[in-house]
Parts: C-alpha cells; structure tokens; sequence
C-alpha cells in the first residue's frame, strides 16, 4: 500500500533538516507533505530543499489543522504522522506498518519515560490515559501521542470532529474505540525535541479534558450521565435520611436532588439514542 508521511511544521527548520533525510533512507517511496503552519524560519524552503511537498498557511492555525489539511491532501492508502521536532525515529515506521498489517486500522507509538518533558506532563499523560481507558473500556497506553499510522479512509472519516489545536490525538484515538476500529500501541523510545514546544501545559492540558467528555459524550454518554445522575441520587436518598432522623421531615433539597437525579439520567437515555440514530446514519 501507499504510505504518506504528514508533518505538522511550526517554526521547525532545524529539526526537519535532521528528519527528512532520514525519513527519506528509510521510505524512499513514500510521499511526504510537510504542513508549514505560518511558520518564519525558512521551514518551507528546507521542505523543497529536501524534496517533500510543502503545504503552507499564511498564518498559523494550529497542529489539528494541519493534520486535517494534510491527510485531505495525501494520495496514500496509510497515512503516517510524526512531530518535525526530531522526537520521532523514522527507523520506527516499519514497526507501526507491520502492526498494521496484522488487521489493526491505527497503530500508536507509545512513548516511555524518556518522551516525557517533565514530571508533570508524564502525570497528567497518565491521568489522562486513566480516565480515556475508563471512557472507552479499552486500555490506552497513550493518548496524546502524535507518531501514529492509520488507515486514510477510516482516519477521514473523523476529519469533521478533530479541533484545529493540539489535541487531534486524543480525539481521533477516542473516536476509533468507540467506533469499533481496532487500535494497537507499540512502544517506542522518544528523543529530546529540537527547539521549543508550543504546547502550554494548563491551557492544552484543559482542553485535552474537554476533548475527552466532548467524545465520550457523543459516543457514550451514558458514562457520564449514569454515575452523575446516581451519585446525585444517593446525595438525594442520604440528606433526605439525615433531615427525616434529626427533623422528621421531607425537605425541598431532597426533592430537588432526587428529582436532579432523575432528569440528568433521563437525558443520558435520549443523548445515548440520538448518539446511535447519529451513529447509524453516518455509516449508512
């Protein structure tokens, strides 16, 4: 099968200058599409300069939006992204393509230790994790990684819910676990970045969780209705114990955290039958 390689590229030129030929030793066939997301360091003419195609923006739009623009403009049949920082080894894309073959539609490359920048983004990766393989009831070894080969037709298919910033990953991997598409992870060692990120911990940290419920709400609301509708049950059912043992009597906070519990519940069932209606029609 045709393979592409997409590269979201923000400000990159060094690192691309030590990735691409590599890249190309190891997949001399495959093509290249290297993003230029607004960048001012010269990335496009190091992209040309190196004989991959360069798709520029006149401004930045953001990592998620680049990959969007890059699997739109792929030819391959598996497309295969990787940071332009360095991190990643192309040596490393045979092992995702041969997991590939092996019937999965997206393999991950999951970092260890190493590919974290410090101890608190290797705690919030786990948290994270954690809470996505609750999510889905699949384990995820790493959500936020962005060195991952899947298959270009089922990747297209959620273009229209990747967000144009940095969490892409976490979208499309929840998107293939709900969806039923299997996803394998292989672990890979990861290199110090070249450069300096653009990831800001608090602000994309808070948007991965929103990420994570945007899609567990769409493919499984249920996980997050259910429990919040018992948990403000059994708040309902234990105040309305403490008032009728201490004051002999039903109160009005009892009646509204029950009756709380009921509605969210309720809309957890309509959500959950519409997310199927939804689900249905897409594939049809």
């Amino acid at each position: 099968m045709r393979v592409t390689v997409i590269m979201p590229a923000k400000n990159e030129a060094e690192g691309l200058r030590q990735t691409l030929p590599r890249l190309h030793a190891q997949l001399p066939e495959a093509e290249l599409i290297v993003v230029d997301d607004g960048s001012s360091d010269g990335t496009a003419l190091v992209v040309a300069e190196a004989g991959g195609r360069a798709l520029t923006s006149p401004y930045s739009m953001g990592n998620g939006a680049a990959i969007k623009r890059g699997a739109r403009a792929a030819s391959g049949e598996v497309l295969v992204f990787m940071d332009a920082d360095g991190q990643h080894d192309p040596a490393h894309i045979p092992l995702l393509l041969a997991k590939l073959d092996e019937g999965y539609d997206m393999v991950v490359g999951a970092r260890d230790g190493s590919g974290q920048a410090s101890a608190g983004r290797s705690a919030a990766n786990a948290f994270y994790n954690k809470l996505a393989s609750w999510m889905t009831s699949k384990p995820i070894a790493d959500l936020t990684s962005g060195f991952r080969a899947v298959r270009a037709d089922k990747f297209r298919e959620f273009l229209h819910l990747l967000p144009n910033g940095f969490s892409y990953p976490t979208t499309i991997t929840m998107a293939f676990f709900r969806s039923a598409y299997p996803v394998a992870y292989v672990p890979i060692p990861v290199a110090k970045r070249i450069g300096r990120s653009h990831i800001r911990p608090i602000r994309d940290g808070l948007r991965f969780l929103l990420i994570i419920f945007k899609i567990a709400t769409l493919y499984s609301p249920l996980k997050l209705f259910a429990p919040t509708g018992a948990a403000f049950f059994l708040l309902g059912l234990g105040y309305y114990g403490y008032t009728f043992t201490t004051q002999g009597r039903f109160t009005n906070m009892s009646a509204l955290l029950l009756s709380a519990a009921v509605i969210i519940f309720l809309i957890g069932l309509i959500s959950e039958q519409i997310t199927s209606l939804t689900y249905k029609q897409d594939r049809t």
